[in-house]
């Protein structure tokens, strides 16, 4: 099955060698998103809250690159430098899946690039 490279510049630019997101059949995988703002890819300024934003809004753009929306995701992956911080991320997090949530992790890390709080992967299901 042949993968196709997802990209677009309403989220930050990979800052490896790796795809924003991939499309193999009707499958699309994102790659965990931090929060970077896409205009500057630098990290945005303020707390959990502020940085979920982010992350969400980037992860949104994605799918809507490859023709899917949130209500395609059928699994997340969130990735918290403390868990302190999870009800604080779970209400911003919230606010995106009203309908249709799909299942989801939440880890605990040590660290993650450019010392961001949070990052979160995602996995959508599209009809075509």
């Amino acid at each position: 099955m042949k993968k196709i490279p997802i990209s677009t510049d309403k989220a930050p630019a990979a800052v490896g060698p790796y795809e924003q997101a991939i499309r193999v059949g009707n499958f699309i995988f994102t790659s965990g998103q931090i929060p970077l703002d896409p205009s500057t890819n630098k990290l945005v300024e303020g707390d959990i809250s502020q940085q979920t934003k982010r992350v969400m809004e980037n992860l949104k753009a994605l799918l809507e690159a490859s023709g899917a929306s949130l209500k395609n995701v059928i699994k997340a992956t969130v990735f918290l430098t403390d868990l302190k911080n999870f009800e604080q991320m779970n209400k911003i997090y919230s606010e995106y899946f009203t309908d249709s949530k799909p299942a989801r992790s939440t880890i605990q890390i040590s660290a993650l690039p450019k010392g961001a709080q949070i990052e979160i992967e995602m996995i959508a299901l599209t009809e075509s």
